[in-house]
Order: C-alpha cells, then sequence, then structure tokens
C-alpha cells in the first residue's frame, strides 16, 4: 500500500464515522500550488448531500476524525467551499521512498488483470510497402499500452494481423510484374492503385534472380506470394529497427481459406439481420448504432466480393474464441467507422461476444518538419516517409518518445531537428540526462548505488522544497502507472518522466550531495537512487534505454 493508499483509507475511515456510506472512496489531487499543502481532497463537499449538511461543517468534524499521526499528517485546513488541503511530515513522506529501493523491479506495478489474457493488435498493415510514419506511431503507443497492461498484471499477447488479401495486395503483385517487365525491356506502366516505390524495383529485381524461368513475369501468383513475403520480411526489419516485438501473426489470407468468411457469413444471414437489395448482401448495423446499413457483399455487376470489414468481423470471432476475452486495437483515426460496423456484426452473431468488444485506441496522422519545413517524401518509398527514415536520422529512443509525448487522438508534428538536437528543449534527452546525472552522482562518488538501501538513514532531512517536490514526484508513479493502463494512454508516462527529469534537474543543480554533512549525504544519495531506479521504470515502460552517461 503506498502512501496515498494509506491516506484515502484513513480518509474513508474518518468519513463513516461521521455517517458517510461504508463504500466512500476519496479523491485525492496534488495542488497545483504547493504552498497549499502535499494533498487536497474534495471529500468534504462530496458528502454534502448524503449527509445533509454544509461542506465546511463536514471539512471540520471530518479534520477532528482523522488519526493524524498514522499517515505523516502534520496538518490539514479548510479551503474555499470545503476542500481540505494536507500537508504531511517531510520525513514521513520522504520514507515512501525506501519502498521503490527494496523492490525497484515491483515499483509501480499492480495485479489489475489477475493473469487474464488481453490480445493488443497493432500495426496491422497491409505488406505493401515499407512501415511510414503513421504505422510507427502505432507502434509505440501499441507496444507501450500493452506494457503498461502486464504491469498492471495483465497476460498480454501483442498481435499483428497482415491484410495480405484483398485489392490492395492485387495491385501489389501487378505493380511488380510491371516493373519484371520493365527489367526485360517493356515500358513501365504501373497499374491504376499501384505501387511507385524503389523498393517494387528492388523486388522484381530478386524475383528475376530466383525465378530465372520467369524472367517475363507471366506468373502473376508467383509474383503475389514473392512480393508479399519480402515485403513482410521488410516490415520485420522496421520492426526491429524499432524494438518491437510482436507474439503472433495473423494473416488475413487465412481466414479465406479455412472458410471462417464464408461461415462468419453464413451466420450473419442465419441471425436475421441480413438482406439482400440490387444484388448485394447488406447487414443491418442500423440496429446496432450505425447511421446507415453497410454492404457486406457487392454486388456481381461490382465484382460480388466482401468488403473489407466481412474479414474483420471474422477475424475478431477467432480472436474471442482463442480466450481473448479482452481484445484491444490500436489502428489509425481513418478506421473510426470501422469501430461501429465490427462491433454491429459482432452482436448481430449472438455468440455471447459483449457489446463494445473490441476496444480500440486510435491515433491521428504524423507530420514529419525538418528544417521548418514538412518533409513528405522518403528515398525509397517514394510518396511517404518511413520509420527506419525517422530512426536513421535521430535514434530509436528519440522516435519513440516523441511518439508517446501526445495523446494518441491529437496530431502529432514530427520536429527532426528538434528530435537531434543535446538540448533541454529535447523532451527525450532532457528526460535521458536526468538519469545519467543520478548515476554520475555516485560515479563520481565511487559508491556503488546497489548497496543505498536507506536503513538507518534519516530522511527527515530531505526538507528543502526541491527535495520534497521531487520526492512527490517520485511516489506519484505508482497512480500514474495504474492511471495510464486504465485509460490506455502512455502519454501520461511520458509527461510523468518530463516533470520528474525536471524536478531532477532542479534538485541537482541547487543541492550537493557529497561533500555534505553525513547525514545529509545519506539521506541525498537516498533520492539520488530513487531518482535513477523511478526515471529508469517510466523510461522502460515506453520502450526506451537509461543510459548512464550522455
Amino acid at each position: 500500500m503506498t502512501q496515498a493508499d494509506a491516506l484515502r483509507a484513513e480518509l474513508a475511515r474518518a468519513a463513516r464515522t461521521l455517517g458517510a456510506p461504508d463504500d466512500v472512496s476519496p479523491i485525492l489531487e496534488r495542488p497545483r500550488d504547493p504552498s497549499f499543502g502535499d494533498w487536497a481532497t474534495n471529500l468534504a463537499m462530496t458528502l454534502a448531500k448524503p449527509l445533509g449538511k454544509k461542506p465546511r461543517d463536514i471539512a471540520e468534524a471530518l479534520i477532528a476524525a482523522l488519526d493524524m499521526p498514522s499517515v505523516g499528517i502534520v496538518s490539514a485546513e479548510i479551503a474555499g467551499p470545503g476542500f481540505v488541503n494536507i500537508r504531511l511530515d517531510a520525513g514521513f513522506q520522504a520514507r515512501g521512498l525506501l519502498a521503490i529501493l527494496a523492490a525497484p523491479e515491483q515499483w509501480g506495478r499492480f495485479d489489475v488483470g489477475r493473469g487474464e489474457r488481453v490480445c493488443v493488435e497493432f500495426v496491422s498493415a497491409n505488406p505493401t510497402g515499407p512501415l511510414h510514419v503513421g504505422h510507427g506511431r502505432q507502434a509505440a503507443l501499441g507496444d507501450a499500452i500493452s506494457t503498461l497492461l502486464e504491469w498492471t498484471g495483465w497476460a498480454v499477447d501483442r498481435e499483428f494481423y497482415y491484410n495480405d488479401a484483398g485489392v490492395q495486395i492485387a495491385n501489389l503483385a501487378k505493380s511488380t510484374q510491371a516493373r519484371v517487365r520493365e527489367l526485360a525491356g517493356q515500358p513501365l506502366v504501373i497499374p491504376e492503385g499501384g505501387y511507385h516505390g524503389e523498393y517494387i524495383r528492388e523486388i522484381a529485381e530478386r524475383y528475376v534472380q530466383a525465378h530465372p524461368h520467369d524472367a517475363a513475369g507471366n506468373d502473376l501468383e508467383a509474383l503475389r506470394m514473392f512480393a508479399v513475403a519480402a515485403l513482410r520480411h521488410e516490415q520485420d526489419l522496421d520492426l526491429q529497427a524499432f524494438g518491437v516485438k510482436f507474439d503472433t501473426y495473423y494473416l488475413e489470407s487465412s481466414l479465406y481459406t479455412d472458410g471462417l468468411v464464408d461461415k462468419t457469413v453464413e451466420s450473419l444471414k442465419q441471425s436475421g439481420y441480413t438482406y439482400e437489395e440490387d444484388g448485394a448482401l447488406f447487414l443491418r448495423t442500423t440496429d446496432f448504432g450505425d447511421d446507415k446499413d453497410r454492404v457486406m457483399k457487392k454486388s456481381a455487376a461490382k465484382g460480388g466480393d466482401y468488403t473489407y470489414f466481412v474479414p474483420d468481423v471474422a477475424y475478431h470471432v477467432t480472436k474471442w474464441e482463442r480466450g481473448y476475452h479482452r481484445a484491444i486495437n490500436v489502428q489509425g483515426a481513418d478506421h473510426h467507422s470501422t469501430t461501429t460496423r465490427v462491433r454491429a456484426g459482432l452482436q448481430a452473431l449472438k455468440v455471447g461476444i459483449p457489446e463494445g468488444y473490441p476496444d480500440y485506441v486510435l491515433h491521428q496522422m504524423v507530420t514529419v518538419m525538418r528544417g521548418g519545413e514538412e518533409v513528405k517524401i522518403s528515398k525509397r518509398a517514394g510518396s511517404y516517409v518511413t520509420v527506419r527514415d525517422l530512426i536513421d536520422e535521430v535514434g530509436r529512443d528519440a522516435v519513440r518518445y516523441f511518439y508517446l509525448m501526445r495523446k494518441g487522438d491529437s496530431q502529432l508534428v514530427f520536429d527532426v531537428d528538434l528530435a537531434r538536437s543535446q538540448s533541454e528543449e529535447n523532451p527525450v534527452y532532457y528526460v535521458q540526462m536526468a538519469h545519467a546525472r543520478m548515476c554520475g552522482i555516485f560515479r563520481v562518488g565511487e559508491i556503488d548505488a546497489t548497496t543505498v538501501t536507506g536503513t538507518g538513514v534519516d530522511l527527515g532531512v530531505l526538507s528543502e522544497p526541491a527535495e520534497q517536490e521531487l520526492v512527490k514526484q517520485l511516489l506519484d508513479f505508482p497512480a500514474m502507472v495504474k492511471g495510464a493502463a486504465d485509460t490506455l494512454e502512455p502519454h501520461r508516462i511520458a509527461g510523468w518522466l518530463l516533470e520528474t527529469a525536471r524536478a531532477g534537474h532542479t534538485w541537482y543543480h541547487k543541492h550537493h550531495v557529497l561533500g555534505e554533512p553525513e547525514a545529509i549525504t545519506q539521506a541525498r544519495l537516498v533520492l539520488a537512487r530513487a531518482t535513477q531506479l523511478g526515471i529508469a521504470a517510466g523510461l522502460r515502460i515506453l520502450g526506451l534505454s537509461a543510459p548512464e552517461r550522455m
């Protein structure tokens, strides 16, 4: 139990002595102005209606009922309409750091998920080209969300769904065929909707080397299989460069070869939620909140193909049947309409899948800037910037942090110049430098950081404002992790890292650790070690390194 948990429990106990319901759940917040105290609660205001009393009267009675010494309270004051501002004993608060030193690998971890399985699907790009910067944002989000869930007790499987079927794959095969024929001396004719990047020429060259008997590119199916395999490998290299690993790769094509799409369509027909009109098969998605019914299968005149959401429904049935009773999809904001259609299809099947399955985390696109101008084209991909372009420019850590420092549904401007700079304006450099500085304290003092346990140390001497702010920032980490996992928002961890780094740098510049009186040095070594471990933990969640030197 953290200090904040203990304080909430004591507030709840005191509230129940005043007649509050048994399930009373106090809310604690950090005051914006530290001069107001360490914590603030609106508990008295929320109890006004059930207790039938004025908030300030309740606040006064609440303060009187608190066992202050048990939770380190030195003062509690009423503010405004009934807020209670709470100040903790500096030494009591600082002793919360000992939990970090005692079990650094467990600090910030919870067992919310209780080992239940969850499938986090992300990236899921068509194997038609290298991964672009939008896929990169998705990879960073999906991987960080997966890690947050692991930290809170879920058994996570990271899944990549390869869209290796459909019109785009057919265009990929024809584009490769066009390049093969160009190599044979024929005019280049890229089909409408085809792919123009330099990487297609490279695939064509490798195809001819591997298939000398088909130098004219007549075997379109062989071309399709070769191109898809080549680009799957290409995307695997992109992901390796980004440090992302998947547990499962699921092929869209298998849904057709295994008959799962046809089976799903037949089940939807049997459910009574489909109808035919003008030769097309429709699903009554309006029965499940959609603005209009959606075509499942086009008319014969339009090709008779299934529309894209139909295999998505079949795919999510397999997730449910594979035991993933929680599933999270990280996708681009352009998939917004897919959410309603897939959920409608799953509900129409009436197979016990709950409403709201799966969860979706949608992200906005990424704009890459260099020298104040937007970068739009990659040398290899042609029409877009690839993930590896960014990694080559600024490094993996900077790419990951920049992708994660904003909420997913906000537009992201990736400033290459800022990401490359070694300055306080570069947030990832600033955070990693804070970690390196804490490590440097132990290196200069020739002290083994792992021997710092805090045992017998008087932490009450950590009374300077900069010290107290850093202590509070570190102690907020577990709540930050839980909140970020609950909301699937890893940007909260990025924000916590930046604020903790800021507090760490401020303390480092204002106060010496080494060469001070023994009691102060020992206490500050505890704070330096806790800061080092805390920042390293946050960086680990986001998939970043924690360098000891910069």
